[in-house]
């Protein structure tokens, strides 16, 4: 089967990438890194104008009547650019919760024991109580643990949010891989450009392939909405994701580190997205269930 972007939705990616880069580009990133825990109400209300968390609801709803891949499409573009915020929960509170819709209501949910954005949001869906801070490695995600989550008590993930972390994911994956890249090409050590060095060029050449590998996963599950392929898809996202980001650090060497690089943040955020939307056992959890059932 062959999947092509119809021209609608390659405007529509566009279009997110365009408002993200005017909005949210490489200053206003830096500037929220240095106001951790501080969320742009202003920037989330924009979100909301744009159509983000409304995307999927129907047009008689004040919707734009869209699907999973566009959603998909438009999450991509929010993880490339390391958007701040709990816009899966938000854009899932749609219709449901006032306000959510237009950005004037920030939502955000207990899933995996963990919770975003506790003391920014508005409404919180799931017993958040006793929920105590934690130590995010992220400087751009505040986190808190659910008192459950200690019982071991955690709800199920919900498989829409599960695929929509992985359209992130694969947003960051790609975007590391291009770092690594354009790095490669400009820095240079004993006269060459170090992507003219074959272990450099191995990093980049298999960061590329996650990331074309995930994004295919990615792509067919919001096409099928199947749990089996959201499964694979959240797997090889946070795999793309992860290791690309380590690869880009590596490619980088020390200056990957700095502040003055974006490269670091991208490790830091696939790690605590990997324990968004049920853990980062969902995926492997989904699977062997499926395969001990005897359905696979």
């Amino acid at each position: 089967m062959r999947f092509q972007l119809t021209d609608e939705q390659e405007a529509l990616r566009a279009g997110v990438r365009a408002l993200l880069a005017r909005r949210f580009g490489p200053d206003a990133l830096r500037a929220a890194v240095g106001r951790p825990g501080v969320l742009d109400r202003a920037l989330w209300r924009e979100l909301g104008a744009a159509g983000l968390f409304a995307l999927r609801l129907p047009e008689a709803e004040g919707g734009a009547g869209g699907g999973l891949p566009e959603a998909v499409l438009a999450f991509e573009e929010a993880g490339r650019a390391l958007l701040p915020g709990p816009l899966v929960a938000t854009h899932l509170a749609a219709g449901e919760v006032a306000g959510a819709a237009s950005g004037e209501t920030v939502v955000t949910d207990v899933s995996g024991g963990l919770v975003e954005w506790l003391a920014q949001a508005d409404v919180v869906r799931g017993d958040a109580s006793g929920a105590v801070p934690v130590r995010s490695v992220d400087p751009l995600t505040p986190l808190h643990r659910a008192a459950k989550a200690a019982r071991g008590a955690t709800p199920a993930p919900d498989p829409v949010a599960v695929l929509l972390t992985a359209a992130e994911q694969l947003g960051g994956a790609a975007r590391t891989c291009e770092l690594a890249v354009a790095y490669a090409r400009t820095r240079e050590q004993f006269g060459r450009p170090i992507g003219a060095f074959q272990a450099v060029k191995h990093l980049c050449a298999q960061s590329l392939v996650r990331v074309e590998t995930a994004r295919a996963a990615v792509y067919a599950a919001a096409v099928t909405a199947d749990r089996l392929d959201i499964a694979t898809a959240r797997l090889l996202a946070d795999e793309a994701a992860v290791r690309g980001a380590r690869d880009c650090l590596q490619v980088h060497g020390g200056m990957g580190f700095t502040w003055e690089s974006e490269v670091h943040l991208f490790l830091k955020r696939a790690w605590v997205r990997t324990h968004r939307a049920g853990l980062n056992t969902y995926g492997d959890d989904t699977l062997a269930e499926d395969l001990l059932s005897g359905t696979a």
